[in-house]
Order: C-alpha cells, then sequence, then structure tokens
C-alpha cells in the first residue's frame, strides 16, 4: 500500500507530504483544484513522460517520493531479478532537473524507466474512465480469468516449461542454419583441407629448407673454405692443432712447479679436445657439400609451395598453416556429425514441446471450466450496477501454443438489450467500460493482492442508487486491498474510510494546490457541499450524516 507521498515543485504543488491509510480513501475537490495533478505526480512513479514545464519554480528540480508498504506482496523475486535492494518499505522517487532531465530511484537506488515501470507496476493500479485500452487487451482479458481460475502456480510452471521449449527450438533452429551454411561451405573447405593435409607440413620446416637453400646455392664457395679451415687446423706447417700440442707439452713440463700450471694444462687439453671434434666435423661437413641443382630445384619447389599456402590463407608461418589445417578438419568434421545434432536438438525441441503442452491443457481446463461462472458474475454485478439489459460471453477457441497457452479467450460485450456481444473495443462506452472494469476487479479483489488501486472518476455518469451500490464494492474491495476514489458523488465520497480534501491556496502572490485529510466535522460539511452546493442547507447536513452513519 501507499503509505507516505511527497510532492515537491511540481505544477502547482510547491510541496506537500501526506500520510495515506489502508482501506478506502476518498479524494475530493473543486474542479481543477488539483487532483489531477495528483494523479500526474503518481504517474510520474510510474514511469510517465517528465517534463521541465511541470516545474513550478524552474529554478529548483522536482521531486515526488512514494512510500509503499509491500510486505504482502511477493516481490522479493522480482526485485532479485531486477538487481535490487527488497525492503518491507520500498521507497520510489522520481527526480527533474531544471534542464528537463529526470532520474529515478527505488530505495535509493538509480534505476532506468523500464526498470521503474516493471516494479510500480505492481504498486499502483490507475483506472480511469477512459482507461479502455487495457481492458480490451486479450491478454488482460485472459490474465483476469487465470486469477479467478487461481492458476498463479500452474501458470508459473508453463511459463518455465515454455521458455524452456522456446530455447530448445532455438538451439534447433540455430543448427538447421548452422548445417545449411557449413554444407555451402563445406566443397571449398575440403579443398582447402586436402591441399593441407597433401603438403605434409611439418613445424619448423621452412628455417630448415631456407638455410639448406642458402648453402646449396653456395656451395663452392662453402666447400673452399671449410676446407681452408680444416687445412689450417690439421696440415699447415703452422697448423692450429700442432701448435696446440706444442704449447701442451710445454705447460706439462711446468706443471711439476705449480698446480696452476697443471690446472692450465688441463684446459688447453680439453681445448685441443674441442678443436680437434670441431675439425673433424667441419671435414665431414666439407665432403657433405656438392653442388646438386637438382636438389636445388627440390628445395625451392617445397619452399614456393610453403610460400603460396601462406599468401593464401593469409599467414606468415608453417605453424599457422597447421593451426589452420587443424580447424578445418575440426570444422568438416562437424559437418558430417551435424545430423546427428539436428537429430538430438530436435528430440530435445519435441520432448520440451511435450511438456510445456501438458501443462498448457491443463490451463485451458481450468480456465474454460470458469467461463460459465465468470459470465454469470459478471452479469448480476453489472445489472446491480445499472446495466439492466447487459449481456455478456466469454469466448473461447484453441490457437497455436504460445507464452499465454493455447488458448484465445475474448470477454463479449453488450449493454444493450437485443443486441449480441461483441468485442469490449468495438461497443462499450466510456461509463460502461468503467462498471465493468470495477466489476472485473472486485471478482478478483479476493484471490490476489492487487497493487494499490486508483479510480480516477469512475463514477461518471452515475448516480443514485448504482452510486451507492459503487460505492460499497469499492468498500468492500478495501478490505483487503489499497483503495483510492477519486469522486464527486457523496454516495462514494461517504464510503471511505479516510476522505482528502484537494483546494487552491490563493493567499501568497502565486496559486498552490493542496491537500488536507478531513476529520469528521469537515467530512460532513464537504458531503453536504457535494449534495447541496457551496451553501449547503440543514437537509443537506443532515443526509449527509446519515450518509456517513454519525449522528
Amino acid at each position: 500500500m501507499l503509505s507516505k507521498l511527497f510532492i515537491k515543485n511540481y505544477a502547482l504543488i510547491k510541496s506537500l507530504e501526506i500520510s495515506l491509510s489502508e482501506g478506502l480513501n476518498i479524494i475530493t475537490g473543486e474542479t481543477g483544484a488539483g487532483k489531477s495533478i495528483l494523479l500526474g505526480a503518481l504517474g510520474l512513479l510510474m514511469g510517465n513522460r517528465a517534463d521541465s514545464k511541470s516545474l513550478y519554480d524552474e529554478n529548483e528540480k522536482c521531486i515526488v517520493e512514494g512510500e509503499f508498504d509491500i510486505s504482502g506482496y511477493g516481490l522479493k523475486e522480482l526485485f532479485e531479478e531486477e538487481s535490487l535492494d527488497y525492503e518491507a518499505n520500498c521507497l520510489i522517487r522520481r527526480e527533474i532537473s531544471i534542464g528537463g532531465k529526470s532520474r529515478a530511484f527505488i530505495n535509493d537506488t538509480p534505476v532506468n524507466l523500464d526498470t521503474l515501470k516493471t516494479i510500480s507496476a505492481r504498486l499502483i493500479d490507475i483506472h480511469s474512465q477512459h482507461d479502455t485500452l487495457l481492458l480490451g487487451s486479450a491478454n488482460y482479458q485472459l490474465d483476469i480469468i487465470d486469477i479467478l481460475c487461481g492458476n498463479a502456480s500452474l501458470k508459473k510452471d508453463f511459463s518455465e516449461a515454455y521458455k524452456t521449449y522456446k530455447k530448445s527450438e532455438e538451439v534447433y533452429k540455430n543448427i538447421i542454419q548452422e548445417s545449411a551454411s557449413f554444407k555451402k561451405e563445406y566443397d571449398f573447405d575440403k579443398f582447402l583441407f586436402d591441399e593441407l593435409e597433401k603438403a605434409k607440413l611439418e613445424s619448423g620446416e621452412q628455417d630448415s629448407l631456407e638455410t639448406e637453400l642458402n648453402i646449396n646455392e653456395h656451395a663452392e664457395e662453402v666447400k673452399i673454405k671449410l676446407s681452408e679451415i680444416t687445412f689450417l687446423m690439421n696440415s699447415a706447417d703452422q697448423s692450429v692443432l700442432s701448435g696446440l700440442y706444442s704449447v701442451s707439452n710445454l705447460i706439462s713440463s711446468l706443471s711439476k712447479f705449480s698446480e696452476k700450471y697443471n690446472s692450465l694444462k688441463i684446459r688447453i687439453e680439453s681445448a685441443v679436445i674441442e678443436l680437434k671434434d670441431i675439425s673433424g666435423e667441419i671435414e665431414s661437413e666439407a665432403e657433405t657439400i656438392h653442388y646438386d641443382p637438382q636438389k636445388i630445384e627440390k628445395i625451392k619447389d617445397r619452399l614456393g609451395l610453403i610460400y603460396t599456402l601462406q599468401k593464401k590463407h593469409n599467414v606468415k608461418s608453417v605453424d599457422e598453416l597447421i593451426q589452420i589445417e587443424s580447424a578445418l578438419q575440426l570444422k568438416l568434421e562437424k559437418i558430417l556429425n551435424l545430423d546427428e545434432e539436428i537429430e538430438s536438438a530436435l528430440k530435445k525441441k519435441e520432448e520440451t514441446y511435450q511438456k510445456a503442452l501438458v501443462l498448457a491443457e491443463s490451463l485451458s481446463s481450468s480456465r474454460r471450466n470458469i467461463v460459465r461462472e465468470m459470465d454469470e458474475m459478471l452479469i448480476d454485478l453489472l445489472r446491480s450496477l445499472g446495466m439492466p439489459n447487459a449481456s455478456l460471453k466469454v469466448t473461447h477457441s484453441s490457437s497455436a501454443m504460445n507464452s499465454s497457452g493455447i488458448d484465445e479467450m475474448r470477454i463479449l460485450f453488450s449493454a444493450n438489450k437485443g443486441s449480441n456481444p461483441q468485442e469490449l473495443k468495438n461497443v462499450a462506452s466510456g461509463g460502461e467500460f468503467s462498471r465493468l472494469m470495477l466489476a472485473l476487479k472486485y471478482i478478483i479483489a479476493d484471490k490476489i493482492a492487487l497493487p494499490t488501486i486508483i479510480f480516477d472518476e469512475i463514477d461518471t455518469g452515475v448516480s443514485g442508487e448504482i452510486s451507492i451500490k459503487m460505492g460499497k464494492m469499492m468498500k468492500e474491495m478495501a478490505r483487503n486491498h489499497q483503495v483510492f476514489a477519486i469522486t464527486h458523488l457523496p454516495q462514494i465520497a461517504s464510503q471511505g474510510a479516510s476522505q482528502y480534501f484537494v483546494y487552491k491556496d490563493d493567499s501568497a502572490d502565486r496559486t498552490i494546490s493542496n491537500i488536507r485529510q478531513l476529520n469528521e466535522e469537515e467530512r460532513i460539511v464537504e458531503i453536504a457541499k457535494m449534495i447541496g452546493g457551496e451553501q449547503p442547507s440543514a437537509i443537506a447536513i443532515s443526509n449527509a450524516k446519515e450518509l456517513l452513519g454519525v449522528n
């Protein structure tokens, strides 16, 4: 319920704060006093468009804040879905800056307008005489039927099963599309893979081949120099090795004088061994080098193939080509296995569809069972609300499964004798819509935790006994729900547990709107004015007391 409302710098309201009551709250006041301004402020809390033109003082920001007791609304899960802290006393605030930019907060957490609308829609329900769009909606009508059936748990189970089915259907469609795309590319991918596989690429071979080609193309120069090195190390008059042998002999003769010389001798001997090994390797290498045009051509052909493949695939190494080959292989294998994936996805889709269908059929059965009872309840209420010739019929037809189930159900209505019921949007006037909406909300009031309901002059065009009946219906609804009624009828105003008076204050330089709660004496006078005008007679006063049930 809405427990407090604070409005600052909005339209004709400079600043007001009001505590609100449980049950039926009546709002009355002169035409143009600001009742619609209150609704506009509440509309901001519901995510309606904000405008800097709404500011009372253009140099200050506007603030509208509502405090709600939501302890019985079962909204904790919704708050978690929206990543909001849940508190039993929920604060919703909307601010409009001087430049017209708006911000919204829930429990002091900034939120976007979509989140604000999602949350506030569960807290406030404003119904005006001209609010016909909602009742004309097939989904809204189906929601009413589900509430009357007590289908909340079954509907939740179906919704989850339907979402699971839609996900599996999406997976199946994606695999089908992927399969079609892959199969279009299969021949080309197979050609690329075969080309790479045939090349039998090996990691590191490019560097090895380029080195080998470089040596073979300069074979004569390399062989001559290697031979010269071998000669200098072994065969020359002053060869490197013979010189080292002499050094080794000399240092050996000194080793007896010092351990240091012995250590040098060991190092020189190691150098001799290493140089002999190097000399032998150079000699062997020289023997292997021969100028071979055929070998050179073969290496060039292999490198040419590698370079061509690198250019084709826009890479710079053999390792990258090997990775591409591996990826192509996996893709080709996946294409070959797609039929199995498609079959598995189709089976999952059909299984999840059947599970959802079973729940949808249970929903449908429950809905069809309530139709006759709903018809009778609504017709009785409408007749008591001054529509003796009202006829109403809830139609049913089956549909393909959607997020609501497998039913198409519509409320058909006629207010006139001899006229066949038709869709609401085609036949109901504003006053008829108002009474039908009141009847619908009346019969579902005991079924669910409705949000705060605000009826904005829903009694337009109604008087006498019918207005008394409407007031009693609102009062009865308000036993379990907070209800606000903006009314001009004393019969309805008298049914309220609390009454608030909206008025204009012209005492300052600029007119402002304000609101205050009336005490018992003030209520008597206000209702008497509603009966007999600004100067109510004793009879009007007496009638007001009678309506209020006071002496």
